[in-house]
C-alpha cells in the first residue's frame, strides 16, 4: 500500500494541475512538501505545472523524464521542470520501501517577478537546467540534511529552506534529463494515451513487442503510430525500447549478478546477442563486458 502525505499549507482546496494525474493543493499554496512513501512510487506517467524538487530517501528504479531513460536510487535527488511528462516506475523486486521527498512550485510561487529580483540572480542558472530537468551529481549531502529539515519546520521555514535548495543545486554538478522537451501541454486524452504507451512498454519490455502491438494498445494504425510517438519524444518508439531495455540491463550488471552476458540480453527482451552489443555500446560507448568490469 502507498502512502502519500502532502503538507498542505491552507484549507481551502483546489486542484494542483497535474496532465493528467492531478494532486490534491490549497488554492493559495505557494509551495507543496510532500513525502511519498509505500511499496511503489505513482507509477503513471503524468505532468503538472510546478517545478518538481525531489530526494530519493530510499528505494530504486527507472525514472524516464521527457525524452530519456533514467536509474534512480537512494541518496539521487532530481529536478524535474513544469509540464515535463514523467514517470518513477519502481524496483518491485527490491524490499525496501520506496521513500521520496518532494517540493513543488512554480516561478510565479511567490509573485510574478520574485525570482527576477536582483538579489536572486544566482538562481536562475537552477531555472534554465530545470526546463529540461536534471540530475544533482554533488552537494548530496547537504540537500539531504535540508531535505530531512522540512518535516519539523513551520511554513515560513520551509520557504526559507527552499531558498537555500535552489542556490545549492543551481551551483551543483549534474546532467540534463531530457534532451527534447514537446512544445505543448498534453491534454488529457493525449495524456492517456502517452500513459498507456509507457505503461505497456515497461510492464512488457521483456518481451517481444511490435509495433502493430504497441499500436493497438492505443487504437492507431502502425503508421500513424510512429508518427504520433516520433513528434512527442523526439524518437522512434524502437529506440525508447532499445533505451529502456539497455537501462535495465546496466542494473543487472551494476547488482554483480552471476548471470551471463547472454542471460540477461534474454531476460532485458533482447533475442540477439549482436544486436544487445550494438544497442548497448551506442548508449553506453562500451560493450556489456567493458559496463561490467567497470561497475566492478
Amino acid at each position: 500500500m502507498n502512502i502519500i502525505c502532502v503538507i498542505l499549507i491552507s484549507s481551502k482546496l483546489n486542484l494542483m494541475k497535474v496532465l493528467p494525474f492531478k494532486i490534491p493543493k490549497p488554492e493559495e499554496d505557494a509551495l507543496i512538501y510532500q513525502v511519498d512513501y509505500g511499496t511503489t512510487f505513482y507509477d503513471k506517467l503524468h505532468q503538472h505545472k510546478e517545478i518538481q524538487i525531489s530526494f530519493i530517501v530510499e528505494g530504486k528504479g527507472t525514472l524516464v523524464v521527457g525524452d530519456s531513460i533514467n536509474e534512480y536510487a537512494e541518496n539521487d535527488a532530481f529536478i524535474i521542470g513544469s509540464h515535463i511528462p514523467h514517470v518513477f516506475k519502481s524496483d518491485l523486486h527490491k524490499t525496501v520501501p520506496s521513500h521520496m521527498i518532494s517540493l513543488f512550485f512554480t516561478k510565479e510561487s511567490f509573485g510574478t517577478d520574485f525570482f527576477n529580483l536582483v538579489e536572486l540572480k544566482a538562481l536562475q542558472s537552477f531555472f534554465k537546467r530545470a526546463k529540461h530537468g536534471f540530475k544533482v551529481s554533488s552537494n548530496l549531502k547537504k540537500l539531504k540534511v535540508l531535505f530531512f529539515q522540512l518535516e519539523k519546520e513551520s511554513k515560513f521555514n520551509r520557504f526559507l529552506i527552499l531558498l537555500h535548495i535552489l542556490k545549492i543545486t543551481a551551483k551543483s554538478q549534474g546532467r540534463s534529463l531530457s534532451s527534447f522537451i514537446y512544445d505543448k501541454t498534453y491534454s488529457d486524452n493525449e495524456g492517456e494515451r502517452m500513459r498507456a504507451i509507457f505503461e505497456y512498454t515497461m510492464n512488457n519490455y521483456k518481451e517481444e513487442i511490435t509495433l502493430n502491438q504497441i499500436s493497438n494498445v492505443v487504437n492507431m494504425t502502425k503508421n500513424a503510430f510512429c508518427k504520433y510517438f516520433k513528434k512527442r519524444t523526439n524518437k522512434t518508439y524502437i529506440q525508447f525500447l532499445n533505451e529502456l531495455r539497455i537501462e535495465h540491463a546496466c542494473r543487472i550488471l551494476q547488482a554483480k549478478d552471476e548471470q551471463t552476458i547472454t542471460e540477461i540480453a534474454e531476460q532485458v527482451g533482447f533475442n540477439n546477442m549482436s544486436n544487445f552489443n550494438r544497442q548497448f555500446k551506442a548508449l553506453k560507448s562500451c560493450n556489456p563486458s567493458e559496463f561490467k568490469k567497470i561497475a566492478y
